[in-house]
């Protein structure tokens, strides 16, 4: 079965979909079996991956309200790993699982078809904590959130914590915080030295060792439908989340996956 990770921060800006779509896009050059879920109505990991979102004949919003087959809505990306795209019409989809039974569950159940093709799912939310983003926490394992290092960052980890504290008495006990990964990074910026290290003092191991640095390459990336690893692999962006991948894998062992799979072929 695979590891899930959701990328989640009620922030917006704080590059989730970067975050998101350049893991992926990293575990699948260390020979993982990636599939990525938008579960955001920008849909802008699905851009980021290749495909035109308003062209999507079927998509997550379909698959979430049992109107498609998750394993043919899902689609290889140029990246090297399977996607499950979105696009605006899954902001209905707020709307209307209001009213579904177990709504809460809705992306688990769809996601437990597929999970053993796979060795890591990552979950892209939106940067709101709706019933979307609580479909993410209920099918996740782990939680990994990204972060500028500003105070106003400061204050949405901790609305964002008392969320999951909800989600872990009420539905998902497995859920646990894998860490907290830095971007946006500038050393230069005085304020950013600051808040990293009362990051790194208060969160301790939970913070991520690995930095991502501010990186043009990476913000021009989406626009050619690439991940920044595939769209310039020398950047100090591809490289760094290279190596966030690594850690990663280093951190949660995932290298057991390989092989489980290994053997199970």
């Amino acid at each position: 079965m695979a590891k899930i990770y959701c990328i989640a921060n009620q922030k917006g800006g704080v590059g989730k979909t970067t975050t998101a779509v350049n893991l992926a896009a990293a575990l699948s050059q260390l020979s993982f079996n990636v599939l990525l879920v938008d579960l955001d109505p920008q849909g802008n990991a699905t851009t980021g991956s290749g495909l035109e979102k308003n062209n999507l004949v079927q998509s997550v919003y379909e698959v979430l309200l049992d109107r498609a087959d998750i394993k043919k809505v899902i689609t290889h990306s140029t990246s090297g790993y399977d996607i499950l795209g979105s696009n605006r019409k899954l902001a209905a989809a707020e709307e209307e699982l209001l009213s579904a039974a177990r709504k809460e569950l809705r992306l688990k159940t769809k996601l437990d078809e597929v999970s053993g093709q796979y060795d890591v799912i990552i979950i892209d939310c939106p940067p709101t904590l709706s019933i979307l983003t609580i479909n993410a926490f209920c099918a996740a394992d782990g939680l990994i959130i990204p972060m500028t290092c500003e105070y106003y960052s400061l204050e949405g980890v901790s609305d964002l914590l008392l969320s999951i504290r909800a989600v872990r008495e009420q539905v998902n006990s497995g859920l646990v915080i894998t860490g907290l990964l830095r971007v946006k990074f500038d050393p230069r910026i005085t304020l950013q030295r600051e808040v990293s290290e009362q990051l790194s003092g208060y969160f301790g191991s939970s913070v991520f060792s690995s930095v991502i640095p501010t990186n043009v390459r990476l913000a021009e990336a989406p626009s050619y439908g690439l991940s920044g690893i595939q769209y310039d692999p020398s950047s100090r962006g591809a490289v760094s989340y290279k190596t966030f991948a690594e850690e990663l894998v280093k951190k949660d062992k995932l290298k057991k996956l390989l092989k489980n799979r290994k053997r199970e072929g």
